[in-house]
């Protein structure tokens, strides 16, 4: 690994300690202050409805500004908006911190393109590697982030708020290790090369399949990851062992990027892809067993390492779906339907998990994983029947 990749896998590690940190602790907070129950995801869908809506406008900054001063622009909102929820939570102000989480979407928008970068800053026969290693410092967000909750819980009068303000200082470090990154300038269209429109790269068959993978993969397992804390909580477990499932989970997430880029070299993107349908799987089947701590444990260890195959699998596939100069608008397209997909299911799991319960939303979320199988093997047959046709035709 070169110094440039390693500087930006330490920051998507300092990515995820702002992520994991806000999955644990935003339906909680959530849950004390939410005028109703079924409201207390808000907080959760907030962050990621603003990587939905801000997804756009990051495509643009990164085009006007390049990588790096749109990189620094996203930890300069994270640290705002961190420090306004630790407000919004010393004043039990519920919608106040669901605005500001709103705002933080746009770091999470923002850092979300660091997978994408590292493709740029390596040879392009090492972008599966890249992609996979990048993600790979989620490793620190799944140590860091729950320990950094439960540490900080109690530091000020008001639960939790001690959490939001030390993101303040995660983000300034993050800010500080991005300095010494150099990203290469991004392609323009030119008369040689025009910039297609964008419905012209969405109805090529890889957009749509890695688009809908990337999404409804990333929808599950935000679907179940962030009514996890809600159940364990009405379970009567402390708070102590859901920050060791959430641990356990990221893990499951980050540690696979060891290798998950070198089994995409050697078995393919789809076959990679569709292990983690099956790890899906696995995960509803061991959650529908029972609600044991350890069951928590198996479950979303399982639903980390199958988002892992299918998530460093969909980015790989989507970059085979555009040209360099299309790159911030195809980016922003399927963060766009990822984001939204997750505000989605981030909603639905408050009002499902405090309606319907651990269970029914377990058997809800396999649908979409039906789906997701669906797709990868249509892909495949698309693309043995285009083989066919082509060696026909020769």
């Amino acid at each position: 690994m070169n110094l440039q990749l390693l500087l930006l896998t330490i920051c998507q590690g300092l990515f995820l300690t702002n992520n994991v940190t806000f999955i644990a602790i935003n339906g909680l907070v959530g849950l004390s202050l939410a005028p109703n129950l079924w409201l207390a995801t808000m907080p959760v869908m907030g962050y990621v409805v603003g990587g939905a809506v801000f997804a756009p406008l990051v495509a643009r900054h990164q085009r006007a500004w390049g990588r790096k001063r749109a990189f620094q622009a996203g930890l300069f909102v994270a640290m705002a908006s961190t420090a306004l929820c630790a407000h919004a939570a010393m004043s039990a102000n519920f919608w106040l911190l669901v605005a500001a989480t709103v705002v933080a979407g746009y770091y999470n928008a923002n850092a979300g393109l660091y997978r994408f970068a590292a493709t740029e800053i390596v040879a392009p026969a090492f972008k599966e590697r890249a992609i996979s290693w990048v993600l790979a410092g989620g490793i620190l967000g799944a140590v860091a982030g729950p320990n950094l909750a439960s540490a900080t819980k109690d530091m000020f009068p008001v639960a939790f708020a001690g959490a939001y303000a030390a993101l303040v200082a995660v983000a300034l470090l993050a800010l500080m290790v991005l300095s010494f990154i150099n990203f290469p300038a991004l392609p323009t269209p030119s008369a040689a090369r025009p910039h297609r429109p964008l419905g012209e790269i969405a109805r090529q068959p890889v957009f749509v399949v890695a688009v809908l993978a990337g999404s409804l993969g990333y929808g599950v397992m935000n679907l179940l990851m962030a009514a996890t804390p809600i159940a364990m909580a009405r379970c009567a477990h402390p708070f102590q062992s859901t920050a060791l499932v959430l641990e356990w989970h990221v893990l499951g997430m980050f540690v696979p990027s060891f290798f998950t880029g070198s089994l995409i070299k050697r078995f393919g993107t789809l076959p990679v892809m569709a292990t983690g349908v099956v790890l899906y799987a696995v995960c509803i089947a061991v959650a529908l067993s029972g609600v044991a701590l350890m069951q928590f444990v198996a479950a979303l260890l399982m639903l980390g390492i199958g988002w892992n195959f299918l998530y460093v699998g969909a980015t790989t596939l989507f970059t085979e779906a555009y040209r360099p100069e299309e790159k911030t608008t195809a980016q922003a397209a399927m963060d766009f339907c990822v984001y939204t997909t997750m505000a989605l299911t981030s909603f639905g799991s408050g009002a499902l998990i405090t309606t319907q319960g651990w269970s029914w939303l377990n058997i809800g979320a396999l649908l979409p994983v039906v789906a997701i199988a669906a797709a990868l093997i249509w892909l495949r047959a698309y693309r043995r029947r285009s083989m066919v046709l082509a060696a026909v035709s020769q």
